[in-house]
């Protein structure tokens, strides 16, 4: 029988996420079998309850943070099944990074790597459709997914994969998706799985995933490379994108390219060693190829740094442990200092989750670098999709911040972009999702939503409300 918790000091450790948001709840249920979670899902059904789903809670959006009735924890559901040479499956409930060990382990790989991945768990990151850094060269969750047992809201519990069709009487929405990074609404599926894959928590609830997988990449190479201007740091970042694009085992094929603004070097200069002259910086990696001697990678990098304009003199390439400690401790060092300063601040950060195709990259970073306030941009540049960090230091402040958040999502809308590349859209985004859709593409995802949940009990508050407001 699945745990009941009502005791108040057990729940508040399950009441906001990675946003801070603070929710409550009537009941958390901790089920340990997918026939547990069916009961779960019939009883709220028939009784009307919403019912909230969370496991690491590292959202940045709400979504897992509920407001009322019933909240599910899948913790329990943590068991990986079976680990083969092309597919690896386990319950929803692992955290992604823990199974992501134990395929690495077999010399198999499996490449989404969303930053919170030894935090969050699998099915989460299949219900946003979570990327990161290596999604420039892998893409996000949605490809790898091969088959996933979910529990309808209705407790039905089906399995689904690839290449099966979405039931004929499910009205599917059908429009466009920008054709950038995008983690926004749902898509107009090309199968069953497809339709579960960055719903939020909506349509259904995961509870098993067989994911795909690929070889091992045999070494990496680690590439922190300094600028002297943010336009030397984009031109690069456009040369190495298209060498990449044209030949993805190429000497010069970075599987991410990651972006820190001058801001940012600031931050960094407390803790680590910066060069003086630097304005920017780009973390890349490169999967070493056995037609290419390392020699023929390192040709090739230091050539295009050097002709974009990269302080050569600072550049680290490196393969060893103690070099990739350097890059690290860079990466870390920036958080780590925002986070000092929003609590220097007294008020919450404000971060954006844009997308824009390759030709209005250079306009939405002059944008984000025009930010009323003290700011921060880094994120993943390789796919126009940087997160501009807005730090307020009043509550007046923090209305501009979150107003002009609104103002760059309507640009990057009309640019062809997408509100969300990654984050999804959850319970606080969803007036930047009424921006990018039409209220008739809206009323299509409710029709979708009323029609497998009929009292409306999964992840209540997420993506829409049942009604345009």
């Amino acid at each position: 029988m699945y745990d009941t918790v009502t005791d108040p000091n057990v729940l508040e450790g399950y009441l906001t996420d990675a946003s801070n948001v603070r929710g409550h709840a009537e009941v958390l249920v901790r089920p340990k079998s997918t026939e547990e979670i069916a009961q779960i899902v019939r009883h709220c059904q028939a009784n009307q309850l919403p019912l909230t789903i969370a496991a690491g809670r590292t959202s940045t959006t709400a979504a897992p943070v509920p407001f009322g009735g019933w909240l599910m924890s899948m913790e329990s559901m943590n068991a990986i099944i079976d680990i083969q040479t092309d597919f690896a499956t386990a319950q929803a409930g692992i955290l992604l990074g823990a199974f992501q060990t134990e395929i690495e382990a077999k010399g198999r790989f499996y490449p989404p790597d969303p930053t919170s991945r030894h935090e969050c768990s699998l099915g989460a990151s299949i219900a946003c459709n979570a990327s990161g850094a290596r999604s420039f060269r892998y893409g996000p969750t949605r490809p790898w997914v091969e088959a996933i047992e979910v529990v309808l809201p209705t407790g039905e519990i089906r399995t689904f994969r690839r290449g099966d069709p979405v039931p004929t009487d499910w009205p599917i929405p059908q429009w466009q998706e920008p054709s950038v990074k995008t983690a926004a609404g749902y898509p107009t599926p090309k199968d069953a799985v497809d339709l579960f894959i960055g719903q939020e928590g909506t349509l259904g609830i995961i509870t098993q995933a067989t994911v795909r997988l690929t070889d091992l990449p045999a070494e990496v190479l680690g590439i922190l490379a300094y600028f002297p201007d943010r336009q030397s740091a984009v031109r690069f970042t456009e040369v190495a994108r298209a060498a990449a694009r044209k030949d993805p085992l190429g000497a010069l094929s970075p599987r991410c390219i990651e972006y820190f603004d001058h801001h940012c070097l600031e931050i960094a200069r407390h803790r680590v060693e910066v060069p003086a002259e630097a304005r920017a910086a780009l973390f890349c990696e490169q999967e070493t190829v056995p037609e290419h001697r390392d020699e023929a990678h390192l040709t090739a990098w230091w050539e295009a740094l050097s002709e974009q304009g990269a302080l050569v003199d600072a550049t680290l390439i490196t393969d060893d442990p103690a070099g990739k400690a350097k890059l690290l401790a860079l990466r870390h060092a920036i958080p780590a200092g925002i986070n000092e300063q929003v609590i220097r601040n007294g008020m919450p950060k404000v971060g954006t989750d844009l997308s824009v195709p390759d030709g209005a990259l250079n306009e939405m970073m002059a944008l984000y670098e025009a930010s009323p306030m003290q700011h921060v941009l880094f994120g993943h540049i390789g796919d126009n999709h940087l997160h501009l960090n807005l730090l307020p230091k009043t509550t007046e402040e923090l209305a501009v911040a979150r107003s002009y958040y609104l103002e760059l999502a309507k640009r990057a809308v009309a640019l062809g972009g997408s509100v969300s590349a990654e984050h999804g859209i959850g319970k606080l985004k969803k007036n930047q999702l009424a921006v990018m859709l039409s209220p008739a593409i809206l009323a299509e995802f409710r029709a979708l939503k009323r029609h497998l949940d009929p009292h409306w009990i999964l992840g209540r508050g997420t993506l829409f409300d049942p009604e345009a407001s």
